[in-house]
């Protein structure tokens, strides 16, 4: 497991205590750093994401430490790949988030980081549930492609600064980002389509263009002094 002398170095691998067992997890601290982004996978992904690898990647070069962790136990995605059940229980991830945070919170390399949350899919519902609980902690959240409609009641309460990105052409994804955004109560949020793009942000260039609207919005939020 890295400690502080680990600032400034790639590719850290960490085991992350949640209840009686571990979580897998990727952790990238640059030099100077001021800000980490927690990524949030969404159903049946895993850290290992060639999407948010890439995200992750472009967030380094501005200068935002990362974290990509598991949210599931390796028997835990065994299970969930058979029963397709652990995937949408948003109860259980967001609490797993809330005790990867108090991970952070703990290490000397990265407890004087503002932290915020990107969340895909349904990790974006785990986002917004997990950041219900830490009003004074989480600085700034991203969604994409989110499932904000799953972390219903806790939308209200979130006073996090939000950007919902989404694709032109997935609709249905489209009309539940705006009736959740509408059920926010903080000033700072924002919905943004990717031109041409559908759910996964497949197409020519539209993964860079959530990767620059979401740096953006962490750049914005995180670099402030803690």
């Amino acid at each position: 497991m890295s400690s502080s002398s680990n600032i400034g170095k790639r590719n850290v691998e960490v085991r992350i205590p949640v209840d009686s067992a571990y979580l897998e997890g990727n952790l990238q601290i640059p030099e100077g750093a001021r800000g980490i982004v927690v990524f949030v996978h969404g159903s049946g992904s895993s850290r290992h994401s060639p999407r948010n690898k890439y995200v992750a990647e472009e967030f380094q070069k501005e200068g935002l430490a990362t974290l990509l962790f598991d949210l599931l136990t390796v028997e835990e995605e065994r299970i969930d790949m058979l029963t397709r059940s652990l995937r949408f229980d948003i109860g259980l991830l967001s609490k797993r988030l809330i005790d990867v945070t108090g991970w952070l919170l703990s290490r000397p390399d990265t407890k004087n980081l503002n932290i915020g949350y990107f969340g895909a899919s349904t990790g974006a519902a785990a986002a917004l549930t997990a950041a219900k609980e830490q009003t004074s902690t989480v600085k700034a959240i991203v969604s994409r492609g989110g499932r904000p409609d799953l972390a219903e009641s806790a939308l209200m309460y979130v006073k996090a600064p939000t950007l919902f990105i989404v694709g032109e052409r997935d609709t249905q994804v489209i009309s539940l980002n705006r009736r959740a955004l509408d059920m926010m109560g903080m000033p700072e949020k924002e919905l943004r389509m990717v031109p041409g793009a559908t759910h996964l942000f497949e197409e020519q260039g539209a993964l860079e263009e959530v990767a620059r609207l979401a740096g953006e919005w962490f750049k914005r939020y995180l670099s402030e002094e803690k």
